[in-house]
C-alpha cells in the first residue's frame, strides 16, 4: 500500500466515524423529544464539540493530501467529495444539537397530539433511515444505496410544507402553547435541512464513484412538478 492510500483509507475511516456520531446525535435527540429525556438532550449538546472537532481534523486531512500527495482522477474526486460530506455531516451535527436545545427551552414535554398530526414520528423515522443509510453509502461506495435518499427527502418535504398549517390550526385552540408549538416547527424545519444536507452527500457519493455530477437534483425536480 503506497503513502497515498494510507493517507486515503485514514480518511474514509474518520469520515465514516464522524458519519456515524453525527447519526448518533441525531437519533438521541429525537429520542430525548420524544421521551422528554432532558439528561439525554444534554449528551447531545455535550458531544457537539467532538463534531466540530472531527470536522477540523476531517478538513486538514484533506488539505494535506492535496497539497502533498498529488491525486489524481478517482482519488482527487474522492478528496474533493469527502471534503463537502464533511462540512455537510457537520451541519446535520449542528441541527442535531439545536434540537436538543429547543427540547431544554422548551421546559416542558410536546403535546402528543401535536406530534401526531404533524407526523412528527414519521418524520423522525425518515431522517433517522436516511442518516443510516447514507452513511453506510459512504462507507461501501454503494452509489445504489445512496440513491434511494431522494425519495426518502421528498417524504421530509412534504411533512415540512404542511407543518405551517397544522401548528396554525392547532393554536386556535391552544395559543397558551405558542412557544412550544413554534419550537416544533422549529425543529421540523430542521430536519428538512438534515434531508438536504443528507441529499448533498448522496450526490457527491456518486459523483465521487461514477464522476456524475447530480448537484441541485432537489431543485430541478421541484421546478419540474
Amino acid at each position: 500500500m503506497t503513502h497515498l492510500e494510507e493517507e486515503l483509507q485514514k480518511l474514509k475511516v474518520e469520515m465514516t466515524e464522524m458519519a456515524d456520531l453525527v447519526t448518533s446525535q441525531i437519533q438521541k435527540s429525537l429520542t430525548a423529544l420524544v421521551e422528554e429525556d432532558i439528561d439525554l438532550a444534554s449528551e447531545v449538546i455535550f458531544n457537539e464539540k467532538r463534531v466540530n472537532a472531527y470536522e477540523l481534523s476531517i478538513d486538514k486531512e484533506c488539505e494535506n493530501i492535496l497539497a502533498l500527495l498529488n491525486p489524481f482522477a478517482t482519488d482527487m474526486r474522492f478528496v474533493f467529495a469527502t471534503l463537502k460530506i464533511n462540512s455537510n455531516f457537520e451541519r446535520i451535527g449542528d441541527s442535531a444539537e439545536g434540537i436538543a436545545q429547543y427540547l431544554i427551552m422548551a421546559g416542558k414535554c410536546f403535546d402528543k397530539e401535536l406530534l401526531k398530526s404533524c407526523r412528527f414520528a414519521e418524520m423522525a423515522d425518515t431522517v433517522n433511515s436516511m442518516l443510516s443509510s447514507i452513511s453506510k453509502a459512504y462507507a461501501n461506495g454503494d452509489t445504489k444505496l445512496a440513491r434511494t435518499i431522494f425519495n426518502q427527502d421528498t417524504i421530509l418535504d412534504e411533512i415540512n410544507k404542511n407543518a405551517t398549517d397544522v401548528i396554525a390550526t392547532y393554536l386556535k385552540g391552544k395559543s397558551a402553547n405558542i412557544h412550544q408549538a413554534l419550537y416544533l416547527l422549529t425543529i421540523i424545519r430542521k430536519l428538512e435541512r438534515v434531508g438536504d444536507h443528507t441529499t448533498n452527500i448522496a450526490e457527491e457519493i456518486i459523483f465521487h464513484m461514477e464522476a456524475k455530477i447530480l448537484k441541485h437534483v432537489k431543485k430541478l425536480k421541484k421546478l419540474e412538478q
